[in-house]
């Protein structure tokens, strides 16, 4: 049986009709077309699939796309705006905080995410906020001053 839901995706309005079972992770990868969503462990435990859902985080291999439904999904696609990359995206350039790039997506939504919460946070706070992405090639340090550094510019 298949479900119609609309949720609006990096400000776009969509309608798909959805299984049951379907997650939001594989309706933004397989229905929407946004690839920039990784999947990983598809049960929670890595990070490399988060978005924001009203601005929180969340794993979106574990959220129901039913659950999605009227909601506002934020992606990693929806950080750059007309071309220009988001500052925690530049960031994380510039303090090589990137080597493979399979958890970047995820950490950087996170970081979206805890930053529009929190302008100010510390080491800490960071550290905190990411603690549900696993990255297997960085290590955190550069993700952590990247973040540091961007909520320390207050360019976000």
């Amino acid at each position: 049986m298949l479900h119609e839901i609309t949720l609006t995706v990096n400000g776009d309005p969509y309608t798909v009709a959805v299984k049951s079972h379907y997650t939001l992770l594989k309706v933004l990868r397989e229905q929407i077309g946004l690839t920039g969503t990784k999947i990983g462990c598809e049960n929670g435990e890595c990070g490399a699939c988060t978005v924001l859902m009203d601005g929180d985080p969340v794993n979106s291999c574990l959220v129901l796309a039913v659950e999605a439904d009227g909601h506002a999904i934020q992606t990693v696609e929806g950080l750059s705006k007309d071309g220009k990359l988001h500052p925690l995206q530049q960031a994380f350039i510039d303090h090589n905080a990137i080597q493979c790039g399979f958890c970047t997506p995820g950490m950087l939504m996170v970081a979206k995410g805890l930053l529009d919460k929190n302008s100010d946070p510390n080491e800490d706070e960071v550290r905190e906020a990411i603690t549900g992405n696993l990255c297997r090639c960085t290590g955190y340090i550069r993700i952590v001053d990247a973040i540091l550094d961007v909520a320390k510019k207050g360019e976000f």
